[in-house]
């Protein structure tokens, strides 16, 4: 299973969003400097470690921005610790603006 579908069905089971969208952006990262066991590197692009998370869920109603980052980092710990680098995080309650 691939990372993207792993983060995917984590947020959809956690928060039963009414709208999620889990965005790959590996490949916008190419060229950055990346520490990894160890060593700096130049990242190259691939793989699945930049993600970018849009979610709607009635969960983050009455929650503070600062809380609904917490929740999603608390439940993609794992994937955080182990091969994603980056996590961005643009999160939702029913009826607030989104710009997506």
């Amino acid at each position: 299973m691939s990372m993207q579908t792993t983060i995917e069905e984590k947020l959809q089971q956690a928060f039963s969003p009414e709208r999620l969208i889990v965005i790959n952006e590996s490949h916008l990262h190419a060229g950055h400097h990346h520490t990894a066991s160890g060593h700096h590197e130049i990242f190259d692009g691939t793989g699945e470690t930049h993600f970018r998370v849009r979610i709607v869920t009635a969960a983050f109603a009455g929650m503070s921005r600062v809380e609904r980052h917490r929740a999603i980092n608390d439940l993609l710990t794992g994937e955080l610790e182990g091969s994603v680098h980056a996590l961005a995080i643009e999160p939702a309650a029913p009826g607030e603006a989104t710009r997506w």
